[in-house]
């Protein structure tokens, strides 16, 4: 018999013991349990380093205390002790960290946008916590055919909240094409947070010429924050610049490049 191997997420001890137990009667189910991001994604690393993969991982979507209506968040690091991370932003680091596990969040209530933002992270499902035994495990053994699992009363809204991120997207991307080669280097290292100085370190030009680089990208995104112009970036799907150690390239740019 193909075992299917199960990892349930949630910071609710009671509720995650009891889904697990109730998981584990299955004669197909094997179950574990993880009471926070950083513990599930040292779970899944010790699982693959076993040769015993997870087959699917059951996220709480208010794990940690999410903020509803958050962007899911870079893929989540271990060392946060506390486990502090949003379930949506879990769905990201697993789909990073190990991308052929399939993700299904379970909610206390229906919300098209948040569901929205959780298959954008990677989720194959969404599904509410007091749903039936049956229909879990219709949803898990689903997921691994390759299937999206949502309900039917959040069709609509998920469908909508989808599109409009497309037109936000299309629009963001439009705009980010308008840059230059560097002003598009400038962007990046802001996505990455670093602040004018670092970028002037990092891509070996003065503080006055990444100001006007800065002002420049801010001007053609059509934004006044640095964190606007970081929100339209991520949008339009811009990563952060890699922060490795970087050989020095070119020549010294005057304010007008």
């Amino acid at each position: 018999m193909v075992r299917v191997r199960v990892l349930v997420v949630d910071d609710h001890r009671i509720f995650a013991e009891s889904l697990a137990a109730a998981l584990a009667a299955e004669p197909d189910v094997e179950v574990s349990a993880a009471g926070s991001g950083p513990a599930a994604l040292r779970c899944l690393e010790r699982a693959a380093a076993d040769g015993r993969r997870f087959d699917v991982v059951l996220v709480d979507a208010d794990l940690g205390g999410t903020v509803p209506g958050a962007r899911p968040a870079a893929p989540v690091r271990e060392g946060d002790e506390d486990g502090l991370v949003d379930g949506i932003s879990l769905v990201a680091g697993v789909r990073g960290a190990q991308p052929g596990v399939r993700t299904v969040v379970l909610a206390e209530k229906d919300d098209p946008r948040r569901a929205a933002l959780a298959l954008q992270a990677g989720a194959c499902g969404w599904v509410a916590k007091d749903c039936s035994l049956s229909r879990l495990l219709t949803v898990i053994r689903g997921v691994l055919r390759d299937e999206t699992h949502l309900p039917p009363a959040l069709l609509t809204g998920v469908l909508r909240e989808l599109t409009a991120a497309r037109k936000h997207r299309t629009e963001s991307e439009r705009l980010v094409e308008s840059l230059t080669p560097r002003e598009r280097e400038v962007l990046r290292c802001m996505v990455a947070g670093l602040g004018r100085k670092a970028v002037a370190e990092r891509l070996f030009l003065s503080p006055h010429t990444v100001r006007t680089h800065m002002q420049n990208v801010l001007g053609k995104l059509g934004v006044h924050s640095t964190l606007a112009a970081v929100a339209l970036a991520r949008r339009a799907g811009v990563g952060p610049a890699d922060l490795a150690p970087a050989g020095r390239i070119g020549v010294e740019e005057s304010s007008s490049a």
